[in-house]
């Protein structure tokens, strides 16, 4: 009994200690506990690392399908996206991540589980390259999986990227 509640003690200070501006959604017990982050809190990360980001409207409303933006993203994906840019060293321009107006479901753009990342001839080397083929999605999109399991969807004009984590950050 006096260890559990050690146990669960440490597990709770280790939980609260994510990230500056980082808020953790659910119970510090909770092992899927999803981490949210706010649009700035991603954009400083991004910035960081050297990745840039655009909108066809310009702007950053999570309501606005013509916006881009980073509210309630997983901070999972926003490292991911840090893991890419230092992975490849490749110029990278996110062009989508939770505002509406992308397909829904659970591991969707709106749940902060996705990016989209604008074409280059750089990334798409890298991904084909270094990636597995694993076929056609539903929509024909072929899709490749890296070592960490997350999923590269090339959409034609942008890579569609769903991350279940990091990236091995």
């Amino acid at each position: 009994m006096q260890f559990r509640r050690k146990f669960r003690s440490a597990l709770t200070a280790l939980a609260l200690v994510v990230a500056p501006g980082v808020a953790v959604v659910g119970t510090a017990t909770d092992a899927f506990a999803v981490t949210k982050i706010s649009h700035a809190t991603a954009t400083s990360m991004f910035r960081g690392a050297g990745i840039t980001w655009s909108s066809s409207g310009g702007c950053s409303d999570r309501n606005n399908p013509s916006c881009t933006s980073f509210e309630q993203l997983n901070l999972a994906t926003a490292q991911g996206a840090q893991t890419l840019k230092q992975a490849t060293g490749c110029a990278l321009n996110i062009t989508g991540g939770t505002e509406t107006g992308h397909a829904s479901g659970t591991y969707s753009h709106w749940n902060g589980y996705k990016l989209d990342y604008g074409k280059s001839t750089c990334v798409t080397t890298y991904i084909k390259n270094t990636f597995t083929y694993i076929g056609l999605r539903g929509d024909g999109a072929p899709q490749y999986r890296s070592g960490s399991g997350n999923i590269y969807a090339d959409e034609g004009n942008h890579w569609d990227v769903l991350y279940y984590n990091c990236g091995g950050c």
